[in-house]
């Protein structure tokens, strides 16, 4: 009797296992790590997994990943860079790094558009205009939509000075002018070359303007012109005009010394704006892009200097630039005339003028640095 007692629990059927469902599933989980106090916060998944508790600790939240210095150096200017950055960075740091971007950006497809650099007043983060503060680019995107208009103008043109003159560039005298200047060059040589035309505006913005020295046409040979009057670059033997006036120079200025070339740009970056009344001029013939419409561009250049500006010396030399500077306001600016240093007049009047010398006193005066008129590298 026993053996057959121990035959039948021997042969007791085994207690079916119990399914699970995904809620019990979930249950029997939540049983298990209650017993182990945990209290996990997970977001609702499609799946029944549970979260491995071997890398928690018990009553501690889960540590959150540690937030990864980005070096501003390896940033790629590109939006999806700019974003993936973001979320790795802190907010001030991240805006440094925008800031850097934008600027890299933009001043990077101003060199890829213009044929020259650009100059230092388009390397502004952002520029003042009549319609507001405008990026480079959108600054360059409105000059181009001019130049396609009037091709007289050129997009390396600066950009204070577009925005000054844009009026002017809109009037039908000008639209005249660029198919004349267009067709000008089309039958021959145009100096100086397109680029070129408006290095005035490239050197000087309108607000740092100390002097103004006008001339009346571009040299007309050869290599000579490259829109800024009076001067040559360099590797071009100096003018008998400019030649004149190193020669007045040597006289009116301790210890100036006149250089070997004629490259006047270290004038102009220091505010002596060198303008031409005649922007453009054909090969070997003066005078010839005369009465086409520069003449009335120079003098509203000359009417908004006046208007904006105070102190600026203006050196007239010659009947033509004094004639040119009738419009200029005497109560606000200084004027100092006499003949032009041409081989033809210098002798009358323009050596021994002291013109160098008085324009510095008045920019002293007025509490403007003086020109530094040796600083010619």
């Amino acid at each position: 009797m026993s053996s057959q007692k121990n035959l039948m629990s021997f042969f007791k059927p085994v207690p079916k296992k119990r399914s699970l469902t995904a809620d019990a599933c979930n249950e029997e989980c939540n049983e298990t790590n209650g017993k182990k106090k945990l209290k996990l916060e997970t977001d609702t998944t499609d799946d029944c997994s549970r979260p491995d508790t071997n890398s928690f600790k018990e009553g501690i939240e889960e540590p959150k990943p540690k937030l990864e210095e980005t070096d501003e150096d390896t940033v790629k200017s590109t939006d999806e860079s700019q974003e993936n950055t973001c979320d790795n960075i802190s907010e001030d740091k991240y805006k440094e790094q925008e800031e850097k971007i934008s600027k890299e950006n933009n001043q990077n497809s101003i060199n890829t558009v213009m044929s020259t650099p650009p100059n230092k007043n388009t390397q502004d983060k952002t520029i003042m205009s009549p319609f507001g503060m405008l990026t480079p680019l959108q600054c360059l995107a409105r000059i181009k939509s001019q130049v396609a208009k009037t091709p007289a103008l050129h997009p390396s043109i600066g950009s204070s000075w577009f925005f000054a003159l844009q009026t002017e560039f809109k009037k039908p005298y000008f639209a005249k002018l660029s198919e004349f200047v267009t067709r000008e060059r089309q039958r021959g040589t145009v100096y100086p070359p397109a680029d070129q035309v408006w290095t005035w505006t490239t050197k000087v913005p309108i607000r740092d303007i100390k002097v103004v020295i006008l001339g009346q046409d571009p040299y007309h040979n050869p290599g000579q012109a490259h829109g800024l009057c009076f001067s040559v670059p360099k590797g071009v033997p100096p003018p008998p005009s400019l030649l004149n006036m190193y020669k007045e120079l040597a006289t009116d200025i301790p210890g100036f010394t006149a250089p070997k070339h004629g490259y006047l740009e270290g004038w102009a970056e220091q505010g002596v704006l060198l303008l031409n009344a005649c922007l453009t001029v054909r090969a070997n013939s003066p005078n010839s892009h005369k009465d086409q419409g520069w003449e009335q561009l120079t003098d509203a250049v000359i009417k908004y200097i006046s208007e904006k500006n105070r102190n600026v010396v203006f050196l007239l030399w010659g009947s033509y630039a004094q004639k040119k500077g009738m419009v200029v306001d005497k109560k606000k600016h200084h004027i100092l005339k006499t003949v032009h240093p041409s081989p033809l007049s210098a002798h009358r009047g323009f050596l021994g003028c002291k013109h160098f010398s008085q324009c510095n006193e008045l920019l002293h005066k007025a509490g403007k640095k003086p020109i530094d008129w040796s600083h010619l590298p």
